[in-house]
């Protein structure tokens, strides 16, 4: 059974950093893309940044130059370093691996979520 869990998150103030971090766990061969979502209180769930297994990255325009994401592919763990952080940063970050590869399966897999509070 493959399971994804986040920590790093926390409370801190405008202007400050946090990092994420997210392992994945169980019989995994490969996963194709790691990536992490945000959802703001009353909002849907949006995209951050995602990796690619080969190293692409993807961000949303709203952290670009403020987030950077990296990945350890023999580890299965994906990070998230936010630099410069606002208050509408503030919510829930989940983590997310699509293309899980195990022996019986392929499929796609959440975390959680972990709690970000950015004050002003």
């Amino acid at each position: 059974q493959v399971r994804l869990v986040e920590s790093g998150g926390g409370l801190v103030q405008a202007g400050g950093s946090l990092r994420l971090s997210c392992a994945a766990s169980g019989s995994i061969f490969s996963i194709n893309t790691m990536g992490w979502y945000h959802q703001a209180p009353g909002k849907q769930r949006e995209l951050v940044a995602v990796i690619t297994s080969g190293g692409s990255t993807t961000y949303a325009d709203s952290v670009k130059g403020r987030f950077t994401i990296s990945r350890d592919n023999a580890k299965n763990t994906v990070n998230l370093q936010m630099n410069s952080l606002k208050p509408e940063d503030t919510g829930v970050y989940y983590c997310n691996a699509m293309g899980v590869r195990t022996y019986s399966s392929r499929a796609d897999y959440w975390g959680r979520g972990t709690q970000v509070t950015v004050s002003s």
